[in-house]
């Protein structure tokens, strides 16, 4: 993760690497305010659940510098909350944007008038921080649960979207536990499914994992069937932008058929997330909300059509995969073998 930062606070504003240009070019930009910040997530200049997070809590704190600006010194709960309901509202399936406003916001109470925009940033700082020891100490409990983790013999290891340090506050999830396995000494080859029509992995796990000198391989999400038939991958790991109560993982669209795919060839399809990412108010995956995107995320590429005029277009975000599918689920606390309401419980009660 050296030479880049997914997400940051400099000088009253929140700084963002634009993933949209990435990997052609490494472009930061700045947001001041809480309107900004929510329109920088749905525009996807940020992504993936856990940098969702960490954003939208540092655009707490752009929205409270401005507010002070602009003469607020008292009532802060009053003034904050339009803004805490424009983040919440920017993406609706990725828990970590709620949760982060939403622990904010309860601290706002006990904050000194004259220190809330401070104190927000270093609440801000503070949940940035726990989230990249999390996505270590995750990274560490789900490669040891890799097939043949003991005697480090060489795996090939397939991922779907981006799960890394652009998704996290650095490190990752699925890519964290895909970079402690290569730091622990083993072997490791990736295969990055493409993941249309964003092309997460195209772009983005395929550009970090290059540049952590894993070897990697791009595959079309139409390959994953072939590959596995024909005993190309040793293990699926993926990230997930929600988890609900029972287990059922939300991530990106194209998951469940992965994770079908990989009980039919016997193979381990193992979740990496932090608690922040579990949902225990959730009851299963049919409580969580689907974000359907704009036709124009399929009909073009980089604004040039790549569709027929006149098509409809389904362009559903993200997909649920059941809990039975799910080999093990990977947190910073321990993991959940199987994922199930009492393994869950059993994680926060670490």
């Amino acid at each position: 993760m050296s030479g880049y930062e997914t997400v940051d606070f400099k000088e009253g504003a929140v700084v963002l690497i634009d993933q949209r240009l990435l990997p052609q070019e490494e472009v930061y930009l700045s947001f001041h305010s809480a309107a900004e910040t929510a329109k920088a997530i749905t525009d996807m200049v940020v992504r993936g659940a856990p940098a969702i997070g960490c954003t939208a809590a540092f655009g707490m704190a752009a929205e409270a510098f401005s507010l002070r600006k602009k003469g607020v010194s008292t009532d802060w709960v009053n003034a904050l909350t339009p803004g805490a309901k424009t983040i919440r509202d920017s993406r609706p399936t990725a828990i970590n944007l709620m949760w982060a406003v939403d622990k904010i916001m309860a601290m706002v109470p006990d904050m000194p008038d004259d220190q809330v925009p401070e104190q927000i940033l270093e609440a801000g700082r503070v949940i940035h921080a726990e989230d990249l020891q999390a996505c270590k100490d995750m990274g560490k409990n789900g490669a040891a649960l890799l097939p043949g983790a003991d005697d480090k013999s060489p795996i090939t290891i397939m991922t779907h979207c981006n799960a890394g340090g652009l998704a996290t506050a650095g490190y990752g999830t699925a890519l964290g536990v895909i970079r402690a396995a290569h730091e622990s000494g083993r072997k490791v080859k990736v295969i990055t499914n493409e993941t249309r029509p964003y092309n997460q992995g195209a772009r983005l796990t395929a550009w970090e994992m290059v540049h952590a000198g894993i070897e990697t391989y791009l595959a079309c999400d139409n390959q994953v069937g072939h590959l596995m038939a024909t005993g190309q991958v040793d293990a699926v790991v993926v990230g997930t932008d929600r988890v609900a109560a029972n287990g059922d993982v939300a991530n990106k669209i194209g998951t469940y058929t992965v994770a079908v795919l990989a009980q039919r060839h016997n193979i381990p399809f193992f979740v990496a997330c932090p608690l922040s990412t579990i949902a225990r108010g959730t009851p299963t995956g049919g409580d969580i909300p689907i974000e359907v995107r704009s036709d124009e995320e399929v009909t073009h590429f980089r604004g040039v059509r790549t569709a027929a005029e006149g098509v409809k277009v389904l362009n559903f975000a993200f997909d649920v995969t059941p809990a039975d599918l799910v080999t093990a689920l990977a947190t910073e606390k321990g993991v959940a073998q199987p994922p199930n309401n009492a393994n869950i419980n059993t994680l926060f009660n670490t």
